[in-house]
């Protein structure tokens, strides 16, 4: 927990202002100055969707902690987006990814942010 905080209070140190950073499971603080953040009031489930085209990379606020996933496509973050219900879409694609995993960073690539 204090190496967390710590870590956390030098990259607000170190960070640009107007940059914003969170904390992501597993990960640790990511900077979101490269990410487009939507924030996602019809979701039950889903509070903050980021997405970084560049990395195609998604940061995802799941009932207030942050996770990642990478090689992810565009068009897979426009489909949650757009769908009718983005928790079911997120359990799906996502949560309930079965044993391929195909978005785990993990087991991707991971990009240095």
């Amino acid at each position: 927990m204090i190496k967390a905080a710590t870590t956390l209070i030098a990259l607000l140190l170190t960070t640009e202002p107007g940059s914003e950073a969170v904390e992501v499971r597993d990960r640790g603080a990511v900077d979101l100055a490269t990410f487009e953040c939507r924030d996602t009031p019809r979701s039950t489930l889903i509070q903050r969707a980021c997405y970084d085209k560049a990395q195609a990379t998604m940061i995802v606020s799941v009932r207030g902690t942050y996770h990642q996933y990478c090689e992810l496509p565009a068009a897979t973050f426009d489909r949650l987006m757009a769908a009718p219900s983005m928790g079911q879409f997120f359990k799906q694609y996502f949560a309930d990814a079965g044993p391929d995993r195909r978005y785990d960073c993990e087991i991707r690539r991971v990009p240095g942010y």
